[in-house]
């Protein structure tokens, strides 16, 4: 019997490219010594991306929900009923993997705007999925580029409210989750970069004492419990610091702050991880690529690393402490 982890691959929003990419990857064969991927979703969507993507249909195992028709959708524009029948699916499978019948859940690129207007009335899919899973405390978006990761302290908000949110609680809850998360992945020993939350790190209390009384209290405290952070560092060269190979994981005071740094590098490439849930959850970085659906040309790199990612942290879930 296969001591690979069971991931079910969900097609994403079958208005955008993920059909085609799922298609795509699924017939390559490259992930058989990955994982036991299952398609769940709607047959007829995968013989759509079949289509788009010019191959034969895949040999994989599929759960056929029978729930998205996609002779009556139109495609290359936002949906609402696309993306309630997206959220309706991303549950089903949330209620399997509770069930024991996934290790986790990778999902082809969604929209957020299509999900909304489906009646998921959430800020985004982080959010969403932590509903499903009944989760109460701290969780996290990681980005995964080739370069390095990155955790957030606040995220979808306001920068406003943002700045208020930036606490010693939220904090070590962040670098705990990195730690945490990088290791799931596969970094033994992962070393994590703290950002500072104002220009040049306050300037010693000119711009901003948050560094002096919240961020480097934080970082002390979590090196002495064992966690190998460093900061806070200015902003604006902690991404450079992380590319040149001294940090595997940087927490990041807000969204923007790290998001550009990882669009810039991996826009294409990077994974998007829902870390501290439950429920192992993972997807491209990337959208749903709605100016070129149905061409055949979207590339799979994405896709392709968010089933591995998927596969290692759903690993070493059923690996002994």
């Amino acid at each position: 019997m296969s001591t690979l982890p069971r991931i079910g691959l969900m097609l994403g929003d079958m208005t955008g490219i993920g059909p085609e990419i799922s298609a795509k990857l699924l017939a390559s064969g490259r992930l058989k010594d990955v994982a036991r991927i299952v398609v769940v979703g709607d047959s007829r969507v995968l013989d759509l991306g079949c289509r788009d993507a010019g191959v034969d249909h895949p040999d994989v195992e599929l759960i056929d929900l029978g729930n998205v028709d996609p002779s009556t959708i139109t495609r290359g524009e936002v949906s609402e009923t696309s993306g309630r029948l997206t959220g309706e699916t991303l549950k089903h499978m949330t209620e399997m993997a509770h069930r024991g019948e996934l290790d986790g859940i990778c999902f082809a690129p969604l929209n957020k705007a299509a999900l909304h207007r489906g009646g998921w009335k959430y800020p985004d899919e982080h959010q969403m999925f932590a509903a499903f899973n009944q989760h109460e405390g701290f969780f996290g978006e990681m980005n995964v580029i080739e370069q390095f990761s990155t955790f957030r302290v606040t995220s979808h908000v306001a920068l406003r409210k943002a700045v208020e949110m930036v606490t010693p609680e939220r904090i070590e809850s962040a670098i705990r989750l990195a730690d945490t998360t990088l290791r799931a992945n596969g970094k033994d020993s992962p070393r994590i970069g703290v950002a500072a939350l104002n220009p040049h790190s306050g300037e010693n209390g000119l711009f901003g004492d948050e560094e002096i009384t919240i961020i480097r209290p934080m970082v002390e405290k979590m090196k002495a419990q064992g966690i190998a952070c460093t900061g806070p560092v200015s902003s604006d060269v902690i991404f450079l610091k992380a590319l040149k190979g001294e940090f595997d994981g940087v927490v990041m005071m807000y969204h923007d702050q790290g998001q550009i740094a990882t669009k810039l590098l991996g826009f294409n490439k990077g994974v998007t991880v829902t870390a501290g849930l439950r429920t192992v959850y993972t997807t491209p970085a990337h959208g749903t690529a709605f100016d070129i659906v149905g061409q055949g040309r979207a590339d799979t790199g994405a896709l392709e690393q968010a089933v591995r990612i998927a596969a290692r942290l759903s690993a070493s879930r059923s690996r002994p402490a």
